[in-house]
């Protein structure tokens, strides 16, 4: 499985978190550009894709990271 991964960083939860700011938008980008990656990458182009979203937030030094797999689906962008 070829897994894109969108980390999102967050001082505080006080904007919805970091997945929160994976919008319509943001999530059409990275299928466009898991798109240029697969046609660039013809050995990856067959494998099951999967886009996650790594959440942190708080403290810069050590964050809190909340791991989102599946986030999202291509078709769903």
């Amino acid at each position: 499985t070829v897994v894109f991964v969108e980390v999102r960083y967050r001082g505080h939860a006080g904007f919805g978190g970091g997945a929160a700011s994976v919008d319509a938008r943001k999530r059409a980008k990275l299928v466009h550009a898991a798109r240029l990656f697969l046609a660039a990458h013809p050995a990856y182009a067959d494998l099951p894709c999967r886009f996650d979203v790594v959440e942190a937030e708080g403290d810069p030094a050590a964050p809190r990271l909340r791991w989102l797999r599946d986030a999202f689906r291509a078709d769903e962008a």
